[in-house]
């Protein structure tokens, strides 16, 4: 298999090398009067001139590598610019290199001095030889045959030359056009043949010689010697024929003549002729001649439409107005992506001219932009074109509306005015889509006084799009553009929040959430905004809008980025409601599931036994007791008994355990108690494995003894509830006074709540107090914690009662949880393997003689241990210049976070966290804002920084912010 050829991009290196080298291109092609495209395009591709012109030449310059056969193709293969169509692209690529780089590979590289652009720049690339070619020489090769004709004789028809197939430019395998057919004509020279001409005959055409003895000869008549011209005479017996011989041709008619003048027979009219065509033609100035004649060549290709619809724009014409906009809407709109304002001067001041005339329709005014340096703009309607006019708004707040505009009511000629200028307006907009257009307009100062003069236009239905218009072509600019608070259209868009209308309000954020967003240096401050507006953005985070939740977070991300911008949130409006509405949306549109996480598998283990019954609850006694027999023989089994084959206990033991547990509390109650055989026989009754054997020992007297055993039980670690559930005990010391670490209390509960109860009443006592309702005092104390060699609070530490209470339930919830696996969850695997050999492995007997197993260590099954985890989903999405990377967060939970992170990084910097230090020096109680803030919101920030995947690096980030000021180590989830 042949190993496949690496794949190369192209992509448009922007180094210094490649800057110098471009405008030195420029530098060259402005000098020569050609147009010069810095990036050509071929598809989606932009071509990089730099290493076009150092691959061509590298492969010997543009002649060789057009004399070589499927040359282009291999270039456009080196430089990763081969798409589908081969052919294309290589005259393509030819095309660039030929309009772009030809003449300066010749001056550059060659150091000659290339062909005028005529038979250059200005004519296609087919052919080569570049170097050789003049003015002359490629000329003629078009005129060749209209100059070999006048001579005034018809020009012979050669055949041209096959090329041999070791030239460069040798037909590629075509066929050839077949000889044409040729037309017989018979032979008008005479007949009669001289003696000098019939001796060369004979001598020099042996095969005449042949035929000689049937020619004969025929008398002409001197004085008819033009008849004797028309004579033919050919070779063969049928001349001999007297019809033939007799045969005379008509006499040739004469033809009419005309003298006509030629350079030869009246050279002085020619000579006139001449001289009156080399005088310039007097004709009237054309506009569009002028246009051109300040352009450079080539920025006004393309049909003549484009260069119709800007003089009617600029005519001043209604009429031709109208055709102008109607077509220049057609164009921006279909031709979006090739329409720029920079290849026709004039359109954008065009356009915005005839969309400020909307002033001179509503209000008394007549808006004109004055580019004249010197200009004092004492004019209220004269707009400044080259700074721009930093007073428009007072300007319009000083304007009169017109009485005659009614908003229900539109004059036709009215009517007609608003669509030309809806359409300039739509035309602007169509074409900032584009991003060259958008920098070209924002460097253009009068497209800012337009959109402050139609944003601040009365509240007319007649004007609604022409406002949405402009906020879109805002939109579109502002990343290009830097403003400050008292910029006027920063001004106008901010008064566009107050807004009732969705679509005006989503637009204007937009627009302000991108100033100075491709700015290499500045960035948006978003000052001065009015608290009104901050109060309204705050209002906007309860509604259920997606696209305006998005668009709000945004903005208060960008604006909470400004230390003093938090200053104003500060003393302007509640900004803790504001911090719980961020909270509340890290998880807008989440998700919630919870999945089961295995922390061990299960597995087969060996625990040793217990030796005797474990005593019974007091909740699960009086439940027994409740119960007659055998049912409560049978349940007391199951709850203090369970399955294990290799195990054994005595008969006598298990009997009196049960009686020991029901014997005195039925005689109190009058009740029987059930015999012993019909226990023993009820036990194989609750597990089928277990049964009542008789097994012969050696005593100590060497004497054979009996043992009565019931075979394929054990007893249960810790007691069980009816319905499955595990009780577990109290590891704390026992009370009265023992000491930590001494004797454990070992009371059995059920329930984490049971077993609060019991440590509140039985080991707190006197420490704690209640209310007159019953509830505990949440009071400071001294607590400690011995809960199976707790190390958290080893020794009495002061704490408040809630804190203590948060610690020890979660000793509580693990013993409940681990406790809680129902006896089907912990049943024995089959078959199982034989436990591990020991040297002592010989028949125990426990102390009291109550139970044995034939190993110190029984098989048993440990369950596999799982935790339940909650988790939250939010959006998601993934780098696009590394699809492989895991999903990051996104939407509006992500903007939250990072909202509450710049909200915690940047109030210690603010004037009111100063005044409440200040405040607080002087001794007066009082708080850090973080932790005014933070405070009430922690634990749900806890909780979804466990929860959440994706937002936990952030809330990473957020809790670190908080430690560094010691908020967070005060802040204690209370449950």
């Amino acid at each position: 298999m042949a190993p496949t050829k690496p794949i190369v991009e192209h992509t448009v290196d922007r180094t210094p090398e490649y800057e110098k080298f471009l405008e030195e291109l420029r530098d060259f092609h402005e000098k020569r009067g050609t147009h010069l495209d810095p990036e050509p395009k071929m598809g989606n591709l932009s071509v990089d001139l730099y290493k076009l012109f150092n691959y061509i030449v590298q492969n010997g310059g543009y002649d060789k590598v057009s004399d070589e056969k499927l040359m282009w193709r291999k270039m456009c293969e080196g430089l990763g610019l081969m798409r589908h169509n081969a052919p294309a692209d290589a005259y393509t690529l030819k095309q660039i290199f030929y309009k772009n780089l030809a003449a300066f590979e010749i001056k550059k590289i060659h150091n000659k001095e290339p062909p005028p652009p005529e038979i250059l720049e200005f004519t296609t690339a087919k052919g080569g030889s570049l170097l050789t070619r003049t003015l002359e020489n490629f000329v003629a090769k078009g005129r060749n045959d209209r100059e070999d004709s006048e001579d005034g004789s018809t020009p012979a028809r050669e055949r041209p030359v096959a090329e041999t197939p070791a030239s460069g430019r040798a037909s590629r395998g075509l066929r050839e056009a077949p000889a044409p057919r040729v037309i017989f004509h018979p032979d008008t020279n005479s007949s009669r043949q001289t003696r000098h001409a019939s001796g060369a005959q004979q001598i020099g055409t042996p095969s005449s010689n042949s035929h000689s003895h049937n020619n004969s000869a025929i008398a002409q008549n001197p004085g008819n010697s033009h008849r004797g011209a028309y004579v033919f005479n050919p070779p063969g017996p049928d001349m001999n024929n007297p019809i033939v011989q007799g045969f005379v041709p008509q006499p040739v008619q004469q033809m009419p003549l005309r003298i006509v003048d030629t350079p030869s027979s009246n050279p002085e009219l020619f000579a006139r002729k001449q001289r009156l065509l080399k005088q310039p033609p007097v004709a009237a100035p054309n506009p569009g001649m002028l246009v051109r004649a300040c352009l450079p060549p080539g920025a006004m290709d393309g049909p003549n439409i484009y260069e119709r619809c800007l003089l009617s724009l600029r005519s001043g014409i209604r009429s031709e107005q109208a055709f102008g906009c109607h077509h220049l809407l057609k164009i921006s709109h279909e031709r979006g992506d090739k329409y720029k304002f920079s290849q026709f001067c004039g359109l954008a001041e065009g356009l915005t001219e005839l969309a400020l005339s909307i002033g001179g329709m509503i209000y008394h005014v007549n808006w004109t932009v004055s580019y004249d340096p010197d200009s004092d703009n004492t004019d209220i309607g004269e707009l400044d074109g080259l700074e721009g006019t930093p007073d428009i708004l007072e300007r319009i707040a000083q304007l009169k509306r017109r009485k005659d505009v009614d908003d229900n009511i539109l004059p036709a000629e009215f009517r007609d005015q608003l669509t030309l200028v809806l359409e300039a307006t739509q035309t602007i907009r169509n074409m900032v889509n584009m991003p060259d257009n958008a920098y070209f307009m924002s460097e253009y100062p009068p497209v800012k006084d337009l959109l402050c003069v139609i944003l601040n236009l009365p509240e007319l239905e007649c004007v609604v799009e022409l406002k949405h218009l402009a906020l879109e072509i805002a939109e579109s600019i502002l990343p290009y553009l830097v403003l400050r608070s008292d910029d006027p259209l920063y001004q106008s868009l901010l008064a566009k929040l107050e807004s009732d209308d969705r679509g005006v309000i989503l637009t204007a954020l937009k627009a302000l959430n991108k100033i100075a967003l491709n700015h290499p240096i500045e960035t948006n401050r978003l000052g001065n905004v009015p608290p009104s507006v901050l109060q309204r953005i705050m209002d906007w985070l309860l509604l259920n809008d997606e696209d305006l939740l998005d668009i709000t977070t945004d903005f208060l991300y960008q604006y909470t980025a400004v230390v003093e911008n938090l200053d104003t949130m500060l003393k302007h409006i509640k900004i803790e409601h504001l911090v719980t509405h961020l909270v509340r949306l890290l998880s807008h549109g989440a998700k919630r599931s919870t999945r089961e996480l295995i922390v061990s598998e299960a597995r087969l283990a060996y625990d040793p036994p217990n030796e005797t019954v474990v005593p019974t609850p007091k909740d699960l006694l009086e439940k027994l007791l409740a119960i007659e027999e055998p049912e409560r023989c049978y349940a007391w089994i199951r709850c203090f008994f369970e399955e294990d084959p290799d195990s054994n206990i005595t008969q006598l033991a298990i009997w009196q355990a049960y009686n020991t547990e029901f014997l005195e509390p039925l005689k109190r109650k009058g009740r029987s108690m059930i015999s012993a055989p019909e226990f023993i026989k009820s036990i194989t009754s609750v597990y089928e494995s277990a049964g009542a054997q008789i097994v012969h020992e050696q005593g100590p007297g060497g004497q054979s003894q009996q043992k009565y055993l019931i075979r394929g039980i054990r007893p249960r670690r810790y007691p069980i509830s009816p319905d499955g559930r595990g009780y577990f005990q109290c590891q704390l010391p026992a009370p009265h006074g023992k000491p930590p670490g001494g004797v454990k209390c070992g009371a059995w509960n059920l329930t984490a709540e049971k077993m609060w109860d019991h440590i509140v009443a039985e080991h707190l006592g006197d420490s704690v107090s209640r209310t007159e309702d019953g509830k505990l005092v949440n009071k400071e104390g001294m607590f400690s914690c011995a809960w199976n060699n707790c190390q958290k609070f080893p020794r009495p530490t002061e704490m408040f009662l809630v804190q203590y209470m948060a610690h020890l339930k979660t000793h509580l919830r693990s013993e409940e949880i681990r406790h809680a696996a129902k006896p089907s969850e912990i049943s024995p695997l089959a078959p199982l393997p034989p436990p591990p050999p020991s040297p002592t492995s010989t028949t125990n007997r426990s102390r009291s003689g109550s139970f044995s197993s034939s190993s110190s260590k029984s098989r048993v099954v440990r369950p596999a241990k799982t935790v339940t985890i909650t988790i939250e989903e939010t959006a998601s999405a993934r780098d696009e210049r590394n699809p492989n990377a895991p999903a990051q967060a996104a939407g509006v939970p992500l903007s939250a976070v990072l909202i509450l992170r710049n909200i915690a990084q940047y109030v210690p910097r603010t004037e009111a966290e100063a005044e409440l230090r200040r405040r607080k020096n002087e001794g007066e109680e009082g708080e850090g804002w973080n932790e005014i803030l933070f405070r009430p919101v922690v634990g749900r920030l806890w909780e979804v920084f466990t929860e959440n995947r994706l937002l936990t690096p952030h809330l990473a980030g957020l809790f670190g912010l908080l430690e560094e000021r010691q908020q967070v180590r005060r802040f204690v989830v209370e449950e």
